[in-house]
């Protein structure tokens, strides 16, 4: 690949770069004042390309393209403002998790809207009036409209940067960012500020995606692909800062566009096809980056939250009644196993929900108890599904060693991503297993040789004796039972962490209370350190400090109670 191709291919990288920004720097400024994890931020972006799709496809000429990108953007900052208020303002106080589940739910509802609305077929819009042309650079042509969105996406930067700096609603940004209880107690109205940030995050998330019309099509999978890459873009760059995330967007988008300029590269007997890695492009870049600098590359830990909602325990006793509840539900589960000829997908279906159960109860293993939010769990039930099917396909192993496999294989998944993982917290830590999950897909999908690729490892049966539909039902069943009685010892992990953090705070305190009576105390007088002195060699020896002899008639309670604090 020539020097000016390669050139070229990197002014496309920095062309997508800009859509890569907007829907970053808005999602930054929402989790950096707000603390949401905004899922449905990728939602906002999609309607925003719908919406510039609309007006320019039904007003002609400059105004409906031009104006529309302008509407969108005001239209989709209305929508934001619309949920922060009915929706998110009743949810800053709650964990974590019912944040993500809530906003998740809103991608679901806006993509079912977008869908009846503009229907399940792609909306193409026109193309931009006034830069139709291209520009001849490197002896190649490239778009005028690309050359405009690599200018916009500096100038909406340096127009943020002047924001946060130079002006009163910047100040309150950065000190939310920092401590919002703090802001809220010096009287800041809390519910405004959010309300405002949030606006203006989902108005750059409408605007970035109203500003693709001209080159990509609006569809109804968009939402989930650019948030997926918008979380790459904040957690690289550093949550809560803007030049990071324009630093990580050019980084990534250059990354992505490299790989596909660079196609099937040859290393003497070896080939490597580059352009497969923009499956995965970001997801490595993300790794790498978090593996070297656990909080981005311009990004600082956070500070914590004072008021967090409280901790609930994991796994609860079950009452009797729950009990005998259960024990009626394990007898119908049974029962089920003997209605095999009766209703045949009664039992397809009943091991597909038990499997369901198995991976949905190790999820909470690692998110209940253990504390750490995953969202790349889904690789291993991938490496245990090709585990034991390998093992099957190239061995021929009966079906007890493949099933022990199975949990072996994502074991040392586990261990291999945990070393990396495990030092990290919150939602760095729950991206980096994302980008592990895309790792391990990437190379399961594309390993066609091995893996099948995408159409998997076919004709996989188990052997006997559970090669009939009751047995394999009842295998699970039985897996079922035996996972749920060996979590229950460790349902006072996460809790007990809360508490040694309390403790640790308590200690801390403790310390410095000490620290100050030791020098700066100013009722004990000058001669403190050496009355702490006397009360050292009291303890030791049994006796009173040096000089003084309390009167066994008349105890002196002021130096009792300086005895008793000196401990």
């Amino acid at each position: 690949m020539s020097l000016e191709a390669l050139l070229f291919q990197a002014l496309n990288g920095l062309a997508a770069a800009s859509s890569l920004f907007f829907v970053g720097a808005g999602l930054s400024l929402i989790f950096g004042v707000t603390r949401i994890i905004n899922i449905a931020h990728g939602s906002f972006y999609m309607v925003g390309l719908y919406l510039a799709a609309s007006f320019a496809i039904k007003v002609d000429g400059a105004l409906g393209f031009w104006g529309g990108i302008a509407a969108a953007g005001l239209l989709v900052a209305a929508l934001g403002a619309l949920i922060e208020m009915l929706l998110l303002r009743r949810i800053y106080q709650v964990p974590e998790l019912f944040q993500l589940l809530a906003t998740f739910a809103l991608v679901l509802i806006i993509n079912d809207a977008a869908q009846y609305v503009w229907g399940p077929e792609d909306l193409l819009g026109p193309r931009a009036p006034g830069l139709r042309g291209s520009v001849e650079i490197l002896g190649r042509n490239f778009p005028s409209y690309d050359l405009f969105l690599i200018v916009i996406g500096p100038l909406v930067l340096l127009l943020l940067h002047l924001m946060v700096a130079k002006t009163r609603f910047g100040r309150l940004i950065r000190a939310a960012t920092q401590d919002r209880e703090m802001v809220g107690a010096l009287g800041v109205n809390q519910a405004m500020l959010f309300t405002v940030v949030f606006v203006l995050g989902a108005f750059l998330a409408g605007f970035g995606g109203a500003l693709q019309v001209a080159r990509e099509p609006a569809n109804l999978g968009l939402d989930l692909v650019v948030i997926s890459d918008a979380f790459v873009v904040v957690v690289v760059g550093g949550m809560g800062s803007i030049t990071g995330a324009f630093l990580a967007a050019v980084i990534i988008a250059e990354v992505k566009a490299l790989c596909i300029g660079l196609g099937l590269v040859h290393f003497g007997a070896f080939a490597i096809n580059f352009s497969k890695l923009t499956l995965v492009a970001e997801f490595l870049v993300m790794a790498i980056v978090l593996i070297a600098r656990p909080y981005g590359l311009l990004g600082r830990a956070q500070a914590a939250v004072r008021n967090p909602a409280e901790t609930e325990d994991p796994i609860r006793p079950a009452t009797l009644p729950f009990k005998l509840a259960a024990a009626a539900v394990l007898v119908g589960l049974l029962l089920l196993a003997f209605a095999d000829k009766a209703s045949p997908y009664a039992l397809v279906l009943g091991i597909d929900v038990l499997i369901a159960i198995l991976f949905a109860t190790s999820l909470h293993f690692i998110m209940g108890p253990g504390g750490m939010h995953s969202f790349g769990h889904a690789a291993y039930l991938g490496l245990g599904a090709y585990g034991a099917a390998l093992m099957v396909k190239f061995l021929a192993a009966p079906t007890p060693v493949a099933l022990i496999v199975a949990p072996l294989a994502a074991l040392m998944g586990a261990l291999l991503f945990g070393w990396f993982a495990v030092r990290l917290s919150g939602v760095y830590l729950a991206m980096l297993t994302l980008a592990f999950a895309q790792i391990v897909w990437s190379i399961l999908f594309q390993w066609e040789d091995v893996t099948g690729g995408s159409n998997g490892i076919l004709g996989i049966w188990p052997q006997a004796p559970f090669d009939s539909r009751p047995a394999f039902y009842l295998l699970t069943l039985a897996l079922c039972h035996a996972r749920r009685s060996r979590l229950s010892p460790a349902r006072g992990i996460n809790r007990h962490q809360c508490q040694a953090r309390a403790l640790d705070r308590l200690c801390h305190r403790r310390r410095f209370r000490r620290h100050c009576r030791r020098h700066f105390c100013i009722r004990q007088g000058n001669d403190f350190p050496r009355r702490r002195l006397g009360v050292a060699l009291d303890r030791r020896h049994g006796h009173g400090a040096p000089g003084r002899h309390p009167d066994p008639d008349r105890p002196d309670r002021r130096r009792r109670r300086f005895h008793g604090s000196a401990g």
